[in-house]
Parts: structure tokens; sequence; C-alpha cells
């Protein structure tokens, strides 16, 4: 049995996730396909992060186990991608893996990027992968607004109300806000998030940069405990993630 280390980016529009289910395509189940049609095992793609519909990666960790050993990373590599074709999913690398290394369990912590567009124009070349605001946006606010929610937190205010964490504590190590001409970047770094954690952020702090919000409303909201208190959930365009970390 070897173990394979795969790093993955796709277009998460026509999936409604990573995570392999009944209602629609999937990235992992596009990848079992593959690994299935080249070498005739059906396996388990393991995932880093469970993203949800029309997220996307550039960065994505996962781990398959094939019954031999003839097949180098690089094969493993080109044979999955030839498979994958036209869908909008390829591993950019591939490497032998220990046995003990697992992509979600071994993560010590995953980044994520969300692009907003603050313009008035409508997106042509963005559409699909970030999300158009209108109103113009104060950074500096939103950079603010940011700051009150980094460090160790019960985040409850910010989860999806089906989230299926044990736990709303996360600790989010960072959160930054900048602004590249018209397109404002947030990107946000933690061990582990919870559902729909860095949208609901997101959308909390374009309250912030409107105007409508202050940065004490954001620790009030976080403080409340209770998801209608913060703002609302930003779309999935937006989202990429970007990286996955491993200890060395």
């Amino acid at each position: 049995m070897t173990r394979y280390r795969l790093t993955v980016e796709y277009d998460g529009a026509p999936f409604v996730g990573w995570q392999r289910q009944d209602n629609g395509a999937t990235v992992q189940g596009a990848i079992e396909d593959a690994v299935f049609a080249f070498s005739g095992q059906r396996v388990e793609v393991a995932g880093a992060g469970r993203t949800d519909t029309g997220v996307h990666a550039e960065g994505q960790v996962a781990h398959i186990d094939l019954a031999t050993d003839r097949f180098d990373a690089v094969t493993v590599m080109n044979a999955i991608n030839a498979h994958l074709r036209p869908l909008p999913v390829a591993v950019v690398s591939a490497s032998v893996a220990s046995p003990d290394f697992h992509a979600r369990f071994s993560a010590i912590w995953r980044s994520y990027r969300y692009v907003i567009v603050n313009r008035r124009a409508p997106l042509a070349l963005d559409l699909g992968r970030a999300w158009s605001v209108l109103a113009p946006l104060d950074v500096a606010a939103m950079s603010a607004g940011a700051e009150r929610l980094i460090g160790h937190h019960d985040f409850t205010s910010f989860r999806a109300v089906h989230c299926q964490s044990k736990s709303p504590m996360k600790t989010l190590d960072v959160l930054q806000v900048s602004r590249h001409g018209e397109r404002i970047v947030v990107e946000a770094r933690a061990r582990s998030f919870l559902h729909h954690q860095v949208r609901n952020m997101v959308g909390t702090l374009r309250l912030v940069g409107e105007g409508k919000w202050q940065p004490d409303d954001v620790t009030a909201a976080l403080k409340a405990r209770d998801r209608v208190a913060a703002g609302p959930t930003a779309p999935a365009d937006g989202l990429t993630l970007t990286a996955v970390g491993y200890p060395d």
C-alpha cells in the first residue's frame, strides 16, 4: 500500500462542494472516479478542507492509498489529470507520503482568501470568482473590525446554523484586509474554521466598510454568541482555499 499526497486546484462553480454526496457532482467524487479509471481501484480521497458549493481552491491538499508500489508520484498525477478532463480540477503536484500522513488530521493551519471587487461596473473577468460590491468600502474601518476577531474566541455568531463542529471555539491567527485598486482582499488563517465562518466574517466586515457598523459592533456581535447578531453570509464565489500547512 502506497500513500500519495496531492495538491489540488479547482473551480468550485460546477460542484456542490468537496465532499462526496448524492445531490450533485463533487470534487472528491471526480478525483475518486479518475483514480479508478487509471488504476481499477476504488479509493477514498481524504481532503484537508471540505469546501462548500461554489468555493474554489488553489492549494487543497488530499491523499489517496493505492494497493501497489509500481506508480511513481508523477505518473499518478498525470494519470489522474488525464481522467479529470474536461472538469475544472487539476492535481498540480504529487509526492509519496509516509503512512501516518493524513491530509486533514495532520494539518496545522489552513488559509483562505476572499475577494471583493468594489466598483459600480458589473463583473466580467472576475465573474464567479469575486463578490461584486457597489457601495464604496472603507478598508481601514474593515481592518479595524477584523482585528476584533483575531485570537481565541467563541465564534457562534459566525458559524452556520447547521455547522457540525463539536465546539464553536476557534483560534483565528490572521484576518487581514487590503485594497488593490478595485479589489479588496481578505486573508484568513487558522488551524480550522467553522462552517461558513470566513464568509460570515466577510459579510460582517462589509457592513463596517459601508459605515453601517462600527468596529465596536463587531465585538458586540462576537460576544453575543448568536448567529443573528452578526452580518450576512458573503457569497461563495469570492472564497478560495489557498494553502494548507503541515509540520516540517
